[in-house]
């Protein structure tokens, strides 16, 4: 599944598509979505918004098309006109007159207006976007160590959209790569050292993944976003030179130094 790093990428591609030219072509899979396509065709679109793994589009007219890729779901940009051979479902198009955004397989998808938005059950649900600018470590430290989650292991707490939305199985084994800690920790058991680092992984990691994967031409190496154990099991870890380890936790392949996260 994506991880808010990547849909957050695919919003900007779209945007860059998109612009604030008219729609001349709205068309959704869905018969209950049908109704609206003669309300949309000459909006605009004025922004495309991600909450965690969410993808908002907001239309000119107070219409907002809420989707959730979840496993299978894809977006993509072709010029007008054209259409790529896949055997993927179409689901969603939207038209200008030079570049046409598809969305494929996805089966989370609805039409909301402010009220119905603002009562939507997956975003009344999902908590701080890890790639909201305004999201700080004091944040997310607070909420390490608040009632809900802090007798939770990470294991799963890392999955949660409701406690931080945009993480997923990549950013939870990097991330505690990086802070240092196992899965079976908890925040209530950290010290202060492990809580500030922990704090600053879950930031500082999926924002790098979001500014830097698919990128690494434009950058230096050393700068460049690179996965520490995720898919690496039974190479060394650049840290500690121990070899790393594969697993299954919540469902989910699990990667981890015995070195040097203990």
């Amino acid at each position: 599944m994506p991880e808010g790093p990547e849909i957050r990428r695919a919003a900007d591609q779209l945007a860059a598509a998109m612009g604030d030219k008219p729609l001349t072509d709205v068309w959704f899979a869905f018969p209950q979505l049908k109704t609206y396509e003669p309300a949309l065709l000459g909006e605009t679109i004025n922004a495309f918004e991600t909450r965690g793994k969410a993808l908002l589009t907001h239309f000119s007219n107070g219409l907002t098309l809420y989707s959730h890729n979840q496993l299978y779901g894809v977006w993509r940009v072709v010029p007008t006109g054209t259409e790529p051979q896949t055997n993927r479902q179409l689901r969603v198009r939207l038209a200008n007159v030079d570049q046409t955004i598809l969305l494929y397989s996805a089966s989370d998808i609805a039409l909301l207006n402010a009220d119905t938005l603002a009562a939507h059950p997956f975003l009344q649900r999902v908590g701080p976007d890890v790639l909201d600018v305004t999201l700080t470590e004091q944040t997310v430290r607070e909420r390490l160590l608040s009632a809900p989650f802090r007798r939770r292991q990470f294991s799963g707490l890392l999955l949660d959209q409701a406690f931080l939305a945009g993480l997923g199985n990549y950013l939870r084994v990097e991330i505690l790569w990086h802070a240092g800690l196992l899965a079976q920790h908890r925040a209530q058991d950290l010290s202060e050292t492990q809580l500030d680092r922990l704090s600053q992984a879950m930031l500082a990691v999926p924002r790098l993944s979001y500014k830097m994967r698919g990128s690494m031409k434009k950058y230096h190496a050393e700068a460049a976003f690179r996965f520490e154990v995720f898919h690496r099991q039974g190479k060394k870890c650049r840290r500690c030179g121990s070899i790393i380890e594969k697993g299954v936790l919540s469902s989910r392949p699990f990667y981890w130094c015995p070195g040097c996260q203990k």
